[in-house]
């Protein structure tokens, strides 16, 4: 079951800086996420930069990989 979370805490602005840096669409991301063994569609992965939605801790992994950066990254402004 996925969980909401409140639109006051979310990493969303920094998953879309990320793969804005990167220049790649969300659907080309949710394609090598699932190349690398991560089931999501692009629905649910849109609601994760919009906040909508907790990140799957193997999909942070995934991206942590993906992107070369550290988990920092997906944290930035957060505190």
């Amino acid at each position: 079951m996925e969980q909401k979370i409140r639109r006051d805490r979310n990493m969303g602005d920094n998953l879309r800086r990320l793969r804005d840096d990167k220049g790649i669409s969300q659907e080309k991301l949710c394609v090598e996420l699932q190349r690398r063994g991560c089931d999501i569609a692009r629905s649910c992965y849109a609601k994760y930069e919009a906040g909508e939605l907790n990140i799957r801790a193997s999909v942070l992994i995934e991206l942590r990989k993906f992107y070369d950066c550290s988990y920092d990254e997906f944290f930035k402004g957060l505190d």
